[in-house]
């Protein structure tokens, strides 16, 4: 690539935040920098890390990398933010610190959004690898098909709703290029949490602008221990807490925004599964008392939901039996 192309190429700011995870950071690192596409600026955001990363990051010596290290630690969703508000490209693409890009990512999907300035979001499809950074040949199809993507027209889509709330095709986390001022960074509120990436999808279907759809795997998700989808399983009562709650914030927003009623039986279906999750989190918790009012919620709209009704029968059950049945349905 000449650098007369590489001038006439906006910018693209990628950013990667980062926390303890320093030998998946330097392959999300050098996957950025690898990319044909080359007039990029990289913001790396170190969430405190106990130690601390930049001597890795200046070791590649890229005057492209930007470099900032909160003096203590301010959350996933503050950390994940200060790297967006630091982009000063034309368009922002998140690349989560254990995850990768093929060369051609931004290659492929900046030109669509170039070709028509009503797009707001070009996305495309990814792997599933392991913690190794072996592709999951059969988690990977699993993704593809359970996020509609195996049955998603290539190009325009407009409006996305359904794709990118109800579906969720678009993995804004780490296989999407924004356009970044389209998007007010300060109107995602601290409540969505670790779910930042679907309300961020929520943002970009509201705005009224159109997304696009490159049907390739360009980006490489890794799925290990430590990921939050991980640890929200039942092994990590704090963890499931967290999503629960975040789900049932954004999905009370998704239901009450006038412009997604057609969609609204299901953000509520969402949103009563959230308040069970909640309120089972709680039980392992054993905040007995506390976690009923969330079962009641569901009740109310649902009075047989069978997973609800277990687990507010649990909250009436003597301790000792109740742990007993919790780990059985582990």
């Amino acid at each position: 690539m000449s650098l007369h192309q590489e001038s006439q190429q906006p910018l693209v700011s990628v950013i990667i935040p980062t926390y303890n995870r320093p030998e998946y950071l330097k392959q999300a690192i050098a996957s950025a920098i690898k990319q044909t596409y080359q007039n990029i600026e990289i913001i790396i955001s170190d969430n405190c890390s106990s130690e601390n990363p930049q001597e890795l990051v200046e070791s590649f010596g890229d005057s492209r990398i930007r470099f900032w290290r909160h003096q203590q630690n301010v959350g996933m969703l503050a950390n994940q933010l200060h790297g967006f508000k630091m982009a000063q490209g034309k368009y922002v693409a998140s690349l989560h610190d254990d995850d990768i890009w093929n060369e051609d990512f931004l290659a492929k999907l900046v030109p669509p959004l170039e070709a028509n300035s009503d797009l707001i979001i070009a996305f495309c499809d990814q792997y599933i690898i392991d913690a190794d950074g072996i592709i999951n040949d059969v988690g990977t199809e699993e993704n593809t098909r359970g996020y509609k993507r195996d049955k998603l027209a290539k190009g325009i889509h407009q409006p996305f709703h359904k794709i990118g709330l109800v579906d969720k095709s678009i993995p804004t986390a780490a296989s999407c290029v924004i356009r970044n001022n389209f998007v007010n960074w300060d109107s995602i509120p601290s409540e969505v949490g670790g779910m930042w990436d679907l309300y961020l999808a929520y943002i970009c279907c509201i705005s009224g602008h159109g997304a696009y759809y490159y049907p390739e795997r360009l980006t490489r998700y890794r799925a290990h221990e430590q990921t939050d989808t991980m640890l929200s399983g039942s092994r990590d009562v704090q963890a499931k807490l967290r999503k629960a709650k975040s789900e049932m914030f954004c999905y009370q927003v998704f239901m009450e925004d006038a412009r997604l009623q057609e969609f609204r039986t299901f953000f509520q279906q969402k949103w009563l599964e959230a308040n069970t999750t909640f309120g089972i989190g709680l039980l392992r918790s054993e905040q007995i008392a506390a976690s009923r009012p969330y079962f009641w919620k569901t009740l109310k709209k649902q009075k047989f939901n069978v997973r609800t009704l277990a687990a507010f029968g649990l909250s009436f059950t003597p301790r000792f039996l109740a742990n007993k049945l919790m780990k059985i349905s582990k």
